[in-house]
């Protein structure tokens, strides 16, 4: 139940983060933007990270494989990809457009058991539920 209130938190967060760093973007520059954006959520980090956890800086450096250490790098792009597809579509259809991205890239990802992801199996019904969420795109679209 924790869980389910934490996703259904983080949905609302991020719709209202798009809306806010989109009005940013149009006031300064995407780059600029998005810069401020993730230098933000670093310091925030950082003062949590000072009054929680308090793990080694240095246990970064033995993260294996490498390339779980590259979110920031697509957390940047994440930014980017946002505050343009709401510029376009206007929250609302950008956000259901990322939403069921998600949903297909997150399934195959545990299909295949990519990035040490517990391989799940495949299940006709999830296949069918993306398949109406991409319906519920075109409903809302037209």
């Amino acid at each position: 139940m924790f869980g389910f209130l934490i996703a259904l938190l983080s949905g609302a967060l991020m719709s209202i983060q798009g809306v806010l760093n989109t009005g940013l973007t149009r006031q300064t520059g995407i780059w600029l933007s998005a810069g401020w954006v993730q230098l933000t959520a670093f310091f925030t980090c950082v003062v949590l990270w000072l009054f929680s956890e308090r793990t080694p800086v240095s246990s970064l450096l033995t993260v294996r494989p490498w390339y779980m250490a590259i979110g920031g790098v697509l957390g940047a792009f994440i930014t980017w990809t946002v505050i343009r597809s709401m510029d376009g579509l206007g929250p609302a259809k950008a956000t259901l457009f990322i939403v069921v991205t998600q949903i297909i890239v997150a399934y195959t990802i545990e299909l295949f058991g990519w990035f040490g992801v517990e391989k799940a199996p495949f299940e006709w019904r999830k296949v069918i539920g993306a398949l109406i969420a991409i319906g519920g795109i075109v409903l809302f679209h037209s």
